[in-house]
């Protein structure tokens, strides 16, 4: 009795990664992308609020993350930048852009936490809304938008450990202009038949010599 042994077909060996980086291209602009507007749309918000005492009375102020850091919004960008020039480079180039998309993931994190015991933009308010220079906010109270930046951090965070993982996989915007320097092989055409006025005039359109002299 004969056993045949199957053989693999050459394709599948690459299907693998290929479809390795379809899945991780579409998950890092969907994070990148979603954790971009997340945190710009946070930072916009009031992360922190409280009392300050005017004249014998209690005055509500609120600090919205603007207020409180200008750091969230700003790495928000510099990562939806990052994102799109992933896309532009290779090799080398290719890893440092999606190191930097990292990085800002991972400093929207750590700024939009700290930013929960930050009281100097209410104390600020506080000492406008007095007039006296040495006061400070009372009874301060924190929202959720803080842990919502940095769930945004988070998730460029986590685009930028894809890029870097699965980067090389990636096709690059410029790979169709790109040439490996390599001269390229010159189209030859057919003779121009004398007897055929219009192979004449395409002749002489395109800048060449129908007498092929």
């Amino acid at each position: 009795m004969e056993y045949v042994t199957a053989v693999p077909h050459p394709r599948s060996d690459t299907q693998g990664p290929a479809r390795s980086g379809r899945r991780s291209l579409a998950l890092a602009l969907l994070f990148g992308a979603l954790g971009a507007a997340v945190a710009l749309l946070a930072s916009r918000q009031g992360w922190s609020a409280g009392t300050a005492t005017v004249a014998g009375g209690a005055f509500p102020l609120s600090a919205s993350g603007s207020d409180v850091t200008g750091v969230p919004a700003s790495l928000a960008i510099v990562g939806l930048a990052a994102l799109v020039a992933v896309f532009a480079v290779r090799r080398a180039g290719r890893l440092l852009v999606a190191g930097l998309l990292a990085l800002s993931g991972a400093g929207i994190v750590a700024t939009a936490l700290l930013g929960l015991s930050d009281s100097s933009a209410l104390d600020e308010k506080a000492a406008q809304a007095s007039g006296d220079t040495s006061a400070t906010v009372g009874a301060m109270t924190h929202t959720a938008w803080p842990y919502v930046a940095a769930a945004g951090g988070l998730l460029l965070l986590l685009a930028g450990l894809l890029a870097l993982r699965y980067g090389r996989l990636w096709p690059a915007m410029s790979g169709r202009y790109e040439r490996d320097g390599t001269p390229r092989p010159r189209r030859t055409r057919a003779p121009v038949d004398p007897d055929r006025p219009e192979e004449i005039w395409k002749a002489l359109d395109r800048g060449e010599d129908p007498t092929g002299a």
